[in-house]
């Protein structure tokens, strides 16, 4: 099993990693325009006093609220219910698993035969109780995954996180005895990658001290730590620059035939890098263009997705295509050979490549909906087959393994409970293995698929969940979430706490895909990137629009939420249009966008944002900065701002300012600050269940009127 990561994987690192230290040399209270800074304190104790201040009056109001107390015993029960799907990852002759329940709330790491794993019952065998850890160390371990050593996969290195922070531990496991290894390599506390170069040897990007991060927080010195040697004795390999708006990390590509290879990912901008393949020479950079990435090895044809063009004098790889390249070819140097996998058209995206141990596996969305097929490579080319999977679903490959062609994937729709099938790509054949039980009534509900019309005349698709029947005349109470950035698709998935919680209690749930994301690749995140991000805000605008239109809903029974960049778009759809809604949630959001440089990991998501440095970006921040474009006397939503302090990613600052502000005006504001669970509030299972029965009574209060008086 390659757990090594490729580049594609890299870039999805980097958007969970940040700045060492969010606490500035010395706060300030204020500065002009802005007297929240002193809330930018990250964990300081006038801070944390008004944090406290602000939790005790929101939870007594959502918790006295008499439907919350239902509410988290529903969702804590989706959460920790024994019949979930247990995902498999083929690792060292078996399938682990990471799990929580009710009994271990952060999580056993466990493992069973692939033959018992396919079994209605399969028997678990607990390897590393993270509860019993964390019991006997004094922390909070939160489980962030494993990098195992090829070929046998028997040592592993472990990421553990004290409370859900970005920032792990590393430390050395071995899967025969089930224990951590006696001297092993034990990696301090950072934001860090690491890759095995052989069994004594790591490749580790890490804060190394002083001038050893960008202005983001990631590292872009790469060195080389032997078994037994401290770390201050590590070779450096790589140095990329202080100046890049992300950093450097190592990477390791290996594939059922024994082919092996060590590279650099260099994130210059978050949208755009230089890799590096390390030689017996030292680094070699390829000549690929900015936006592409390396994704995985079949039969030592290294595989390479593009969110650009790539002209070279063979071929042109159009944006947004899949097309492979040898190893030898970039072993021996020169221009390299692309031969193009697959050429998405304009409704269509690329969603991921996964490799087995001698096919590829290609899932794409075509109009947002799930397809898949396996792609050989043989002696005229690559053929491709597709897999008979349901349709109208999101696809997505769970775990795969290059010692044998067999990989798991995941089937998922929003009232069809989500399935698992093994996937021999040799035969290009699939079977169902696991099945979620249904967690609610979906009977009685119905998908539709409709699209609204964007200012400048694009058509957005959206998905509507609703009962079937619904009266068209704007009272069913409506929830919409959008996400809009980065290149991230949205798509459709079981909606579990969703459906119990909200649709079957009578509300109506809605998917947006509007510009930013990828659902119809590179091009439509393209159209609202830096100062042209207006549009994805009006999209979003427009599929409100379109429900009231077509009386699906109205303003009055009509709530949103997203989270992060999702969270931004909260905000700024909080201030732009609020006649369109009763209710926003915001979570772990960027809101200061005059300053969300300065604040975690924010100087990496300049290519998304833009720069307050270059005057017509900063002009636009100005504009539609949420933090910054509060009025006083607007008849506002009430919103209901939510975050945790062990954000180390894009951090509790923004929450708390845009909370401060609207306090300043008057207006009226909740806002409660978990202090665990980092930026995806996953420290434990009650406390994501906790954060949605919070986030469902409130809109159950905005937009399903006052709780039923008890008997």
């Amino acid at each position: 099993m390659r757990i090594a990561l490729a580049a594609a994987a890299l870039l999805s690192t980097f958007t969970t990693m940040s700045s060492h230290a969010q606490t500035p040399a010395a706060p300030v209270k204020s500065i002009p325009g802005d007297p929240y800074v002193w809330l930018e304190d990250w964990t300081g104790p006038e801070a944390m006093a008004w944090v406290e201040t602000e939790n005790a009056r929101t939870l007594k109001r959502l918790q006295d609220d008499p439907r919350f107390k239902a509410l988290y015993g529903e969702a804590l029960a989706i959460a920790s219910a024994s019949d979930r799907i247990p995902y498999p990852n083929p690792l060292n002759g078996r399938i682990f698993n990471f799990w929580r329940d009710a009994a271990h709330p952060q999580g056993i790491w466990r493992y069973t035969t692939e033959a018992d794993y396919a079994s209605a019952s399969p028997a678990w065998t607990t390897i590393l109780d993270l509860d019993a850890l964390s019991k006997a160390e004094g922390k909070k371990w939160v489980w962030k995954g494993a990098t195992c050593l090829d070929p046998d996969e028997r040592l592993c290195l472990l990421n553990l996180s004290d409370g859900g922070e970005d920032a792990v531990t590393i430390r050395e496991f071995d899967l025969s005895t089930g224990q951590f290894v006696d001297k092993g390599f034990t990696l301090p506390t950072s934001k860090q990658n690491e890759a095995w170069l052989d069994q004594d040897t790591l490749l580790l990007a890490r804060d190394w001290g002083a001038g050893s991060l960008t202005a983001s927080g990631y590292p872009f010195v790469v060195k080389a730590v032997k078994r037994g040697a401290p770390l201050d004795q590590a070779e450096e390999i790589y140095r990329g620059d202080p100046a890049d708006q992300v950093g450097s990390a190592p990477f390791v590509l290996s594939d059922g035939s024994g082919h092996r290879a060590a590279f650099i990912y260099r994130g210059t901008t978050f949208f755009t890098n230089e890799t590096y393949w390390i030689s017996p020479e030292g680094p070699k950079r390829l000549p690929l263009p900015g936006k592409a990435r390396l994704s995985g090895m079949v039969a030592g044809q290294v595989i390479v997705t593009t969110s650009e063009d790539w002209t070279t004098r063979d071929v042109t790889v159009p944006a947004g295509a899949v097309a492979a390249v040898t190893l030898k070819d970039i072993q021996d140097g020169g221009d390299l050979s692309p031969v193009i996998l697959f050429a998405p058209n304009a409704r269509q995206s690329v969603e991921g490549v996964t490799p087995t141990k001698s096919r590829l596996i290609l899932t794409i969305m075509d109009n947002v909906r799930g397809r898949a097929m396996v792609l050989t490579p043989g002696s005229k080319g690559w053929t491709s087959k597709p897999l008979a999977l349901p349709d109208n679903t999101s696809i997505s490959v769970i775990s795969s393994t290059d010692k044998k062609d067999l990989a798991y994937i995941n089937v998922t729709g929003f009232l069809d409970p989500t399935t698992l099938w093994s996937v021999d790509t040799a035969a290009a054949s699939v079977k169902q293995v696991k099945a979620l039980p249904a967690k609610f009534d979906a009977s009685t509900h119905v998908v539709e698929q409709f699209e609204a019309v964007s200012t400048d005349g694009a058509k957005i698709p959206y998905f509507i969940v609703h009962k079937k029947g619904i009266p068209l005349d704007g009272s069913t109470p409506t929830i919409m979430t959008a996400y809009g950035g980065f290149e991230v698709s949205m798509t459709p998935s079981y909606a579990a706490t969703i459906g119990k919680l909200w649709l079957q209690r009578g509300g109506s749930y809605v998917l947006a895909n509007i510009r930013g994301g990828g659902e119809f690749g590179p091009a439509w995140h393209e159209a609202g990137r830096k100062t042209k991000r207006q549009i994805i805000y009006d999209d979003f605008a427009a599929v409100a629009q379109d429900i009231f239109a077509r009386k699906l809903s109205s303003p009055q029974k009509f709530g949103i939420y997203g989270g992060s960049n999702g969270g931004l778009l909260m905000g700024v759809a909080f201030n732009q249009h609020p006649d369109l809604w009763s209710a926003v949630t915001i979570q772990v959001p960027l809101l200061d966008m005059i300053r969300y440089e300065q604040i975690a990991a924010g100087a990496s998501w300049v290519d998304e944002y833009g720069s307050v440095g270059v005057p017509a970006e900063k002009a636009f921040l100005e504009k539609i900065s949420p933090y910054a474009n509060i009025k006083k006397g607007v008849a506002y939503p009430e919103p209901y701002i939510w975050t945790t302090t062990k954000d180390d990613r894009v951090g509790p600052q923004h929450a708390r300012k845009f909370a401060a502000r609207l306090k300043e005006y008057g207006l009226p504001y909740l806002f409660y600050e978990d202090t665990a669970g980092g930026h995806s509030g996953d420290a434990d299972i009650q406390q994501g269940a906790r954060l949605q029965a919070l986030q469902m009574t409130y809109f159950a209060q905005k937009l399903m009127g006052e709780a039923p008086a008890h008997p």
